[in-house]
């Protein structure tokens, strides 16, 4: 079995649901954003509407106890909370502005 580098990010969709679009975008956005930090993000399918972020064994977002799917900011801002804690996220990072 091969070794899969450290952090490794496990995004597990629910096939039935059709998540698998959610979860690829998903993928893309933490890749994008932690492309020199992230060592693999793995989708897996899965059943029974789930939808779960784990990061090197730890829970980061559960669709069930999260109250939905999350935005990609804040699942942003979790990544780099467990992390990364002193990575700038730029604009993920900056309050929105109410004019």
């Amino acid at each position: 079995m091969t070794n899969v580098p450290s952090p490794h990010i496990i995004i597990t969709y629910c096939r039935q649901c059709n998540w698998l679009l959610r979860s690829a975008w998903m993928a893309q956005e933490i890749l994008s954003t932690f492309s020199e930090e992230a060592g693999a993000v793995t989708l897996v399918p899965g059943t029974g509407g789930i939808f779960t972020i784990v990061c090197d064994g730890q829970l980061v977002w559960d669709r069930k106890t999260d109250g939905g799917f999350p935005e990609a900011k804040m699942l942003k801002q979790r990544l780099r909370d467990l992390l990364w804690p002193e990575k700038d996220l730029g604009h993920s990072d900056r309050q929105d502005r109410k004019d």
